[in-house]
């Protein structure tokens, strides 16, 4: 699977498991919803501070984010 499939499909399931819609999330990240939307649907190449910034909030490593 494509890598950026994975962090999308990584970044949605956590995301959901902590209850938050991709609007707020994105506002407590500190992005644009859209781009949440676009990672997640693994249309985005991010940096890695953005993946970084995403681990952080989410409270796991940034290499959790890539894991199949």
């Amino acid at each position: 699977m494509d890598i950026r499939k994975r962090l999308g499909l990584n970044l949605r399931r956590l995301r959901l498991a902590k209850g938050l819609s991709q609007e707020a999330f994105a506002d407590d990240v500190g992005i644009h919803r859209t781009y949440v939307s676009d990672l997640e649907r693994g249309r985005r190449n991010p940096t890695i501070t953005i993946v970084e910034k995403l681990a952080m909030f989410l409270a796991v490593k940034p290499g959790e984010l890539l894991d199949d």
